[in-house]
């Protein structure tokens, strides 16, 4: 512990606060910035490995107009297993401790969302836009191209919205198996006496979770950009129905 979170006392709120206005566990070695670097980079890569696993199969099940109960049971099956577990079996196996089994097992954690929003986009394609790409002559493949997967990324940015979120928020994990990550800076922490590590302990926690409503954000913004305005509309009257039930209950 610094000097300077020394003199804050005891109280580990003011510890975190010292913890994080000192530019020394910014830009060290293993400080703020490379741990932020190395849990992004890790994020982005399950993220993306969870889109090219989810998202062909949800879009193809979709298409067909079958699976919806496979797409269920995937759903349930991978959300049922703990991500502390894959991270901890999975270093076991050849991708061995470090950043791949961690990128694989957060992988797992992002198909459900995906998975379920791909499916149901192109499900709720209009059924007489289909009908008219049909009539013109459209291959199944240039239907699903041209017609339900353009009408489908709304519910496509909604569910990387929801598995990015979550990915940020489980890859503080990552350190458990020497995975890095912000979660380092938690793991450290917990390493020293906790009078002295309670205020980066809650400086991780507050880093994680400012990632996470950061992500959050943004990626809200790109999801409404892409939705189209009277989609927006029709959503909104739908909560503002379900929010009128529910006080009504």
């Amino acid at each position: 512990m610094t000097a300077a979170a020394a003199r804050a006392g005891t109280n580990p709120v003011e510890q975190a606060v010292v913890w994080l206005n000192d530019p020394l566990n910014w830009t060290n070695p293993g400080g703020i910035v490379d741990r932020l670097e190395e849990h992004l980079s890790m994020s982005a890569a399950a993220v993306l490995l969870g889109c090219l696993v989810a998202w062909p199969i949800g879009l193809w099940l979709g298409h067909s107009g079958r699976g919806g109960g496979l797409v269920l049971l995937i759903s349930n099956v991978t959300l049922a297993i703990p991500t502390l577990a894959l991270l901890t079996i999975l270093p076991l196996t050849f991708l061995g401790f470090g950043r791949p089994a961690v990128v694989v097992a957060l992988a797992v954690f992002a198909v459900p969302p995906l998975l379920a929003n791909a499916y149901t986009g192109v499900r709720q394609a209009d059924p007489e836009a289909r009908d008219a790409a049909r009539g013109m002559g459209l291959s199944g493949g240039q239907l699903l191209r041209r017609v339900e997967l353009p009408l489908a990324v709304p519910y496509l940015a909604a569910g990387f919205r929801t598995a990015a979120v979550q990915v940020v928020a489980t890859a503080a994990l990552a350190s458990f198996v020497n995975g890095g990550g912000l979660g380092q800076i938690i793991r450290a922490g917990f390493g020293l006496d906790i009078a002295a590590g309670g205020g980066q302990i809650i400086a991780g926690g507050v880093l994680v979770a400012g990632l996470a409503l950061l992500v959050e954000g943004v990626l809200a913004l790109v999801e409404r950009a892409v939705t189209p305005r009277p989609l927006r509309r029709a959503r909104g009257r739908a909560k503002r129905r379900a929010a009128a039930a529910v006080a009504g209950n």
